[in-house]
C-alpha cells in the first residue's frame, strides 16, 4: 500500500469471553465483571493512531544536525570526566585574521560615512580660498600702493606716526582673518585622529633668531644716534616715523607665531610669510619717507640692509615650505603603503 495515503482502520472492538470455571469463583463476582466491562468499553472508545509519512505544507521541515565532516563521527568522546570529552584542539574558533578584516571593513565604512558630510562642508570652505587672499590684498596692498602718501604723512610728527601705525593695524586685521580662514580650511570637521601640527624645535629656533636680529637693528640705530656713535644725528621722532610701525608689526608677528606653536595650528608654516611679505613693503615705504625727511646716508643704508635681510629670510621660508611639503608627501605615501600591507 502506498505510504502517502493515510490509512485509517475501523474502531477496534475487543470481545472478552465470559468463561465459567468451576475452580475459579472470581468470574462470578459482579465487581470483577464490571471492571472488565469498563475496560472493554475504554478500549472500544480508543482510536488507532494515524500513520502518515508526508508533511503538510504549513509544517516546518524537521531540523537534522549532521556534522559537515562525515569522516569525523566523534563529536564527544566518552571519557571518565565530563570535561575531558571537550577537546580544545579540535574545537573550531573564528580566526584572528577574519576578525581583523571585519574590523578594517567596519572602519572603512565608518570613514566613508564620516567623509560624506565632510564633502558637503568642504564646499562651504571653497569661498575662503578666494576670500582670504582678497583680504590681504585689500588691507595691505591697496592702502600702500594707491593711497597718496601726502594724505598719511604730514611731516616728522606724532600724527604721521599714528597714521602709519593705523595702516599697519588694518593689514594686521586682514592677516588675522586670513590665518583664521586658513586654519579652518586645514582642519577637518570630523577628524579620525587628533590633528596636532607641531613645529620642529630647529624651525622655531632659527625663525626666532631671525626675528630677534630684525628687532634689534632699529634699537641699535637708536642707541648709535643718541650716543653720537654715528653722525649725523637723527632725531627720535624721525626714526620712529621710519621704523616705528616696522617694530610694532614685528612684535605682533612674534606673538602670533608663538600662539600658533602653542596651539599647534597648521598655519604655523605660513604665518611668517604673511607678515614678511608686508614687511618688505613697510621698509620700501620707509625709504620713500627717508628721502622726504632728508635722513642721513647711514640710515638709508641700514634700511636697505633690512630690506635685503628680510628678502633673504622670506626666501628661506619658501624653501622650508617646499621641504615640509616633500616630507608630508613622503610620510603620506609611507602611511598608504603601511595600511595596504
Amino acid at each position: 500500500m502506498n505510504q502517502g495515503v493515510i490509512s485509517v482502520s475501523c474502531p477496534l472492538s475487543i470481545t472478552i469471553p465470559q468463561g465459567h470455571h468451576k475452580n475459579f469463583k472470581i468470574f462470578k463476582s459482579p465487581k470483577v465483571f464490571n471492571a472488565f466491562t469498563l475496560r472493554s468499553r475504554f478500549i472500544h472508545a480508543r482510536r488507532p493512531p494515524i500513520c502518515c509519512t508526508q508533511i503538510n505544507p504549513w509544517e516546518p521541515a524537521p531540523i537534522t544536525f549532521v556534522s559537515e565532516n562525515e569522516e569525523d563521527d566523534t563529536f564527544l568522546k566518552r571519557t571518565e570526566n565530563i570535561f575531558g570529552s571537550l577537546d580544545a584542539d579540535s574545537t573550531t574558533e573564528a580566526p584572528e585574521v577574519e576578525t581583523k578584516e571585519l574590523v578594517e571593513v567596519e572602519t572603512k565604512e565608518v570613514v566613508e560615512v564620516s567623509n560624506q558630510p565632510e564633502v558637503h562642508l568642504q564646499i562651504f570652505k571653497w569661498p575662503m580660498w578666494l576670500l582670504g587672499p582678497s583680504l590681504l590684498l585689500t588691507t595691505g596692498m591697496a592702502p600702500t600702493l594707491w593711497l597718496p602718501m601726502s594724505s598719511v604723512f604730514l611731516g616728522p610728527n606724532v600724527a604721521s606716526l599714528l597714521s602709519l601705525i593705523g595702516l599697519d593695524c588694518i593689514y594686521n586685521l586682514g592677516a588675522m582673518l586670513f590665518l583664521l580662514m586658513a586654519d579652518a580650511c586645514a582642519r577637518p570637521k570630523q577628524p579620525i585622529k587628533p590633528l596636532r601640527s607641531e613645529a620642529p624645535f630647529s624651525y622655531q629656533f632659527w625663525n626666532m633668531l631671525a626675528n630677534v636680529v630684525g628687532f634689534a637693528i632699529p634699537f641699535i640705530m637708536l642707541y648709535g644716534s643718541g650716543s653720537g656713535l654715528v653722525q649725523p644725528h637723527l632725531p627720535f621722532i624721525s626714526l620712529a616715523v621710519l621704523l616705528g610701525p616696522y617694530v610694532l608689526l614685528l612684535s605682533v608677528q612674534i606673538l602670533t607665531e608663538m600662539l600658533t606653536w602653542h596651539w599647534r595650528s597648521p598655519v604655523w608654516l605660513v604665518t611668517p610669510i604673511v607678515y614678511e611679505g608686508y614687511r618688505i613693503l613697510q621698509l620700501m615705504r620707509g625709504l620713500k619717507l627717508g628721502a622726504e625727511l632728508s635722513a642721513p646716508a647711514w640710515t638709508m643704508h641700514t634700511i636697505r640692509g633690512l630690506v635685503c635681510w628680510w628678502v633673504l629670510i622670506l626666501g628661506v621660508q619658501l624653501m622650508r615650505v617646499a621641504w615640509f611639503a616633500g616630507i608630508a608627501s613622503l610620510s603620506r605615501k609611507q602611511e598608504i603603503v603601511a595600511n595596504g600591507s
